[in-house]
């Protein structure tokens, strides 16, 4: 058994990438299902798909995009096959991993900590983390945001039974933070952007407590029988990637015209998201390994996993390719 965030079968990422089979060719006319959420690569290459679209053409292949309010309902559909690739933040994959999705990480964005944070009303009277004890605080359950709060609290000497965590999804979330029905909320960007945008301020972001790694999701099955289509898409990811990072004002506006989320809001969002495709290497997976062992100290997750095994070599994305 491979030891705790070394790959299964052992050796780096990097020296695992090499593989000697032959990469099987799309079948004619597949379908490359991708799920997206608001924000990110995947968001605005929906919106600017023709370069896409000709790859896949190409390869005799075609892209149907599906929308998803968080990573979890993302990962929800991998496991029901309606998924192929997806987006998702740091904690999802670990819930998702503990409940038997196959999936596997191919690539990884920067870790972008100011993306996600504990919000409370403008007027409250919760200054530091250590105020929190005793009161709601909302946030959706099994996303990234789930591991921001375990690192909160470790960080303000409290228990997770010290504060009534009430599970909703963004939208609900929004309207218990703002009708007082929660004390805090915990969310990530564009939501984050558009809350603060609407007076919510800050008591404490991703900084020094989790490094918020976005994540590149291929389900098992399809990353094994169409490396092919899992290489092109990663690469059209990259370059998009590359753009945007230097282009927040036209990116916003592009994201902002299909999106129905304000452009101010993406505008801050995007100038805190650090853009480029990165490949997974042992590090990344120790740290999933350590959001996966906290989740299962506090009985979040059913059991102990092993995040290597979600980790297929010759699918995961190489800064060669």
């Amino acid at each position: 058994m491979a030891c705790r965030g070394e790959p299964a079968g052992g050796g780096t990422p990097a020296e695992k990438s090499v593989v000697s089979a032959p990469t099987p060719e799309p079948a004619a006319d597949a379908v490359v299902r991708l799920g997206y959420q608001k924000i990110g690569p995947p968001f605005l290459l929906k919106a600017r798909s023709e370069s896409l679209d000709r790859r896949l053409t190409a390869l005799h292949a075609k892209a149907e995009w599906i929308e998803f309010q968080t990573g979890p309902l993302l990962l929800e559909a991998i496991r029901a096959r309606a998924v192929d690739i997806g987006y998702v933040g740091e904690t999802p994959p670990v819930f998702a991993q503990a409940g038997g999705v196959p999936f596997v990480y191919v690539a990884t964005d920067p870790p972008a900590p100011q993306a996600e944070a504990i919000v409370v009303p403008r007027a409250s009277k919760l200054q530091k983390l250590e105020d929190l004890r005793g009161k709601k605080i909302a946030l959706n359950r099994g996303s990234n945001v789930h591991y921001l709060l375990l690192r909160a609290l470790e960080r303000a000497k409290l228990a997770l039974t010290d504060v009534t965590v009430v599970y909703l999804a963004p939208p609900d979330a929004r309207s218990a933070f703002d009708t007082g029905q929660v004390d805090a909320w915990i969310i990530w960007d564009p939501f984050l952007a558009a809350a603060e945008l609407s007076g919510a301020r800050i008591l404490a972001d991703g900084t020094g407590l989790v490094d918020n790694h976005l994540f590149y999701v291929v389900r098992r099955e399809f990353a094994e029988q169409q490396p092919a289509l899992v290489s092109g898409v990663l690469d059209e990811y990259r370059q998009l990637s590359e753009w945007a990072g230097g282009h927040a004002e036209e990116a916003s506006k592009i994201s902002a015209a299909s999106s129905g989320v304000a452009y101010e809001a993406l505008l801050r969002a995007e100038r805190r998201h650090p853009y480029g495709l990165l490949p997974i290497t042992t590090e990344i997976l120790n740290k999933q390994q350590t959001i996966a062992d906290a989740f299962q100290r506090q009985a979040l997750i059913p059991g102990k996993i092993q995040v290597d095994q979600a980790y297929l070599p010759a699918a995961g994305y190489t800064a060669s390719r």
